[in-house]
């Protein structure tokens, strides 16, 4: 019985690791620091995410972001809701990890 227990909190840990992995290393993406993150499909979320972890410079990261941000303020304004900013840049944090030059 303990070992079974055993197993599935390493396997419960294995799997959580995996997920922070996922959303690759220093910075992650979520409803508090991604806007319009209610107004898109798991995929788009997805998508955005790795067009972000993919940027190579802090120019082509403000160019994701800035295109996103656009869209998102289009879908917001035809659903009648507000689009919340977060508190600080994307961008700025991710260079601030090292993320890119």
């Amino acid at each position: 019985m303990k070992s079974k227990l055993m197993v599935m909190g390493v396997l419960l840990a294995s799997l959580v690791s995996a997920s922070a992995m996922a959303q690759g290393p220093g910075y992650r993406f979520n409803q508090k620091n991604t806007p319009g993150w209610s107004l898109m499909s798991k995929e788009e979320r997805t998508e955005f995410r790795d067009q972000m972890m993919a940027a190579k410079s802090f120019d082509e990261c403000v160019k994701i972001q800035s295109a996103h941000h656009e869209e998102m303020l289009k879908r917001a304004k035809e659903k009648g809701v507000t689009l919340h900013m977060p508190r600080r840049n994307a961008c700025e944090r991710m260079k601030e990890r090292g993320m890119f030059k």
